[in-house]
């Protein structure tokens, strides 16, 4: 038999897809107990151009940072009435490893990912960080769809 989970990783790239992942993760953790972890992962911008490399200034890299835990903050607070336990991961990397790195440092039982629902060459061309981790993860994958336009 199997057991509810106790903590979800619940990734978010704050896309209206990550946003019905984030509910439905609240709704579960709510009939389960389980604790919810809110994790945005960025990557700081890095371009390389035949003279050199562009990296992002101090005061750029801040404003990234401060712009997601912002948003993260926005995402968390209508949660507080929901009365489950959520705390918040900013992490700079690769979403894909990110997840995948934080699920296993948490000790997750469970990854909630929302998927643009993208086929076809948008699909091919983008890639899909949520593909990459249900694939790959070692604790289950939920995936909440959200249908493309």
């Amino acid at each position: 038999m199997s057991v509810p989970p106790s903590k979800i990783l619940v990734s978010t790239d704050f896309s209206e897809p990550a946003r019905k992942a984030l509910d439905y993760a609240v709704a579960l953790a709510k009939t389960t107990g389980a604790e919810i972890v809110l994790l945005h992962a960025y990557e700081l911008p890095i371009v390389g151009f035949p003279d050199g490399t562009f990296l992002a200034t101090a005061e750029m890299a801040n404003q990234i940072i401060m712009s997601a835990q912002n948003s993260l903050d926005a995402l968390v607070a209508p949660l507080k009435e929901a009365g489950v336990p959520v705390s918040l991961l900013l992490k700079n990397g690769d979403a894909r490893e990110t997840i995948l790195e934080s699920s296993k440092e948490l000790g997750a039982d469970l990854i909630v990912m929302g998927t643009h629902g993208r086929r076809g060459i948008a699909r091919a061309l983008i890639g899909s960080v949520t593909e990459a981790v249900v694939r790959t993860a070692e604790c289950p994958v939920l995936t909440v769809r959200s249908p493309s336009k």
